[in-house]
């Protein structure tokens, strides 16, 4: 297995057919599938009788790699294995030295680290050590273009059908944080009423503090449609609500539009499919959005348009403005795009 791709589903695939690996290196920068992992072993292995003796929880910057070593190296008490969990394993000082346990680990031991917000160097000993030995994984945060069909898919495996519209919202308002995403479907699945099996606008405008009328999805399409009376609306209630509608979020989503829309230009077969397969998107229907907006901006005007969000980005972090606001660097920006 160490020789194949390692994903979050092939760990759990081997988990749950009780494959075990001596040892689990979790690492990287998006924390819900290193938790995920964790918790499944920390469940699963071990009945609720044997965790009592051979379940054993430390934390990277109360203990050193010996203590470690030697909690790996004891015997399991009436029972198959026993499961070692690293919690915050970053803050493991000399972890280097875990590759003189890994030269002979011990095979009922299962050995788990949970190391975020970082990864091994995979040009060390260790790192090569641990896949020849177990698992070394990375959890890598989603891009943005992937969050679509994670949500649809989550929601699907609850029995929920979930609108590109509502997907679209979830996508822009709740962005790329997978732990906090899950909690807020979890919220809409709580909530949803009776009988009820698909989500709705004004349902995660209710629950999760959405506007339906007024979100970066609506400001994207009022750009795309050139309507600057719906444009503006949107950035009064963004400038009303500075807190829930962050102006580098919206300048960030307006940024991912439009140098996905100058790589469209580009793009040899200029139907859905063909530009939705050129610019890595999921779906041949989010490709219409780009198709229209072809239509209503030139390649020029859209190099023009990404250096205008490229100053207001600067701007927001207060290069070359002593005087203007959020609300105010956004009305700017939609004056320049319509104009």
């Amino acid at each position: 297995m160490a020789k194949q791709e390692i994903t979050y589903d092939s760990i759990l695939k081997s988990l749950k057919a009780r494959q075990y690996f001596p040892i689990y290196y979790l690492m990287g920068e998006e924390d819900y599938y290193i938790d995920l992992i964790a918790d499944y072993i920390a469940e699963n292995v071990l009945t609720e009788t044997e965790k009592e003796f051979n379940q054993t929880i430390l934390y990277g910057a109360e203990v050193d790699i010996a203590t470690i070593i030697n909690t790996a190296k004891r015997y399991p008490m009436m029972s198959e294995h026993q499961v070692v969990i690293i919690k915050e394993a970053q803050a493991v000082r000399n972890i280097d030295e875990l590759s003189y346990y890994l030269q002979r680990p011990l095979q009922s031991t299962i050995l788990v680290f949970c190391h975020k917000h970082g990864v091994l160097d995979r040009r060390k000993k260790l790192a090569a050590e641990i896949e020849k030995k177990g698992i070394l994984f990375e959890s890598k945060k989603l891009k943005e273009s992937q969050l679509p069909i994670f949500i649809t898919s989550y929601m699907k495996s609850k029995g929920i059908d979930c609108p590109p519209k509502a997907v679209a919202m979830l996508s822009e308002f709740v962005g790329t944080d997978l732990c906090r995403l899950t909690g807020e479907l979890e919220k809409l699945v709580i909530t949803l009423p009776e009988n009820q099996t698909s989500l709705s606008p004004e349902l995660i405008e209710r629950n999760i503090g959405i506007s339906k009328n007024y979100n970066n999805f609506e400001l994207r399409s009022a750009i795309i449609e050139k309507n600057i009376l719906k444009a503006n609306r949107i950035i009064k209630y963004f400038a009303e609500n500075p807190k829930s509608n962050p102006v580098q979020v919206t300048l960030s989503l307006l940024f991912s539009f439009f140098s996905n829309l100058m790589l469209a230009y580009y793009s040899p077969d200029k139907s859905e499919q063909g530009i939705a397969n050129f610019i890595g998107l999921k779906y041949p229907w989010q490709a219409k959005e780009y198709i229209i907006a072809m239509h209503r901006y030139t390649g020029v005007k859209t190099m023009q348009i990404i250096g205008y969000i490229r100053y207001a980005d600067a701007m927001s972090k207060g290069v070359s403005n002593s005087s203007l606001n959020d609300g105010d660097i956004l009305r700017e920006l939609i004056f320049r795009i319509f104009h």
